[in-house]
């Protein structure tokens, strides 16, 4: 087993490049256009859509709803993936395959994931001016009942080995890796935070679960291919005090299908 190596788990002090594309605006109506370079037709944007608003999208990392954006053959930025509520009010996200997400040259795409939510909870933009944009897969929050965030990073920013289906008690056991991320999640070092730890075991693939307090927070971790999954749940004190009980349904059932 490697060492735990945290160094800005999740959220990597790197220098980001800022340089952003240039866009420029489009005021004429949708038209049919020759091309004389290559003999084919191109056919103009159906939408008029301004720079500014391209510009805008490019800064918070996401594409404006109803721009599609292929990125290596995958769409990247939000694909819905809610199902539709069962008898009980909750609905169940599963990662959809078209997502992109590759997460740096050379990895693998991500195994997908799923969890269940109460009907209310929607997916929320994920920025690329957040600290840890890039390994930040996925957001979700309920005005009433708290907020959930998923982290796929690298194996090895845990563990100097790397495997093509990583287990997570190879990275470590549940109190290294809880001191390795945590602080990440909370802000703050975990230690005396840390209400209760347990280990589970769904299809052969173990889960370290923890609750921490305060703040409200539960975290699922796991690995799976080359990569580390957290899934964070956390609430407010009156969030907790009211919706406990589901929050903590949300967190045990994260799977990585």
């Amino acid at each position: 087993m490697g060492t735990i190596g945290f160094t800005s788990f999740g959220f990597p002090l790197k220098t980001r490049n800022q340089n952003l594309p240039v866009v420029a605006s489009s005021s004429s109506s949708p038209e049919r256009i020759s091309s004389e370079e290559n003999g084919c037709e191109v056919l103009r944007r159906t939408a008029i859509v301004s720079g500014a608003s391209l510009v805008s999208s490019a800064i918070l990392g996401f594409p404006k709803e109803g721009l599609a954006v292929v990125k290596q053959g995958l769409l990247a930025g939000r694909i819905p993936g809610l199902s539709e509520p069962n008898e009980q009010g909750w609905r169940t996200y599963r990662r959809p395959d078209e997502k992109s997400g590759g997460h740096g040259v050379g990895w693998s795409p991500i195994i997908p994931y799923a969890f269940s939510v109460p009907d209310g909870w929607e997916e929320t933009p994920v920025s690329i001016a957040d600290l840890g944009g890039t390994e930040i897969d996925l957001r979700f929050s309920s005005p009433s009942d708290g907020r959930l965030f998923v982290v796929v990073a690298p194996v090895l920013r845990f563990a100097d080995y790397l495997e093509d289906d990583a287990r997570i008690e190879k990275i470590g056991t549940p109190e290294k890796v809880i001191s390795a991320f945590g602080p990440e999640v909370i802000g703050e070092n975990v230690e005396g935070k840390v209400v209760s730890s347990q280990v589970k075991e769904y299809s052969g693939r173990k889960y370290y679960q923890f609750e921490l307090e305060p703040p409200h927070c539960l975290i699922t971790a796991t690995a799976a291919g080359n990569r580390l999954y957290l899934f964070n749940v956390l609430a407010n004190g009156l969030q907790w005090k009211r919706h406990n009980k589901d929050l903590k349904k949300i967190a045990d059932s994260f799977r990585v299908v």
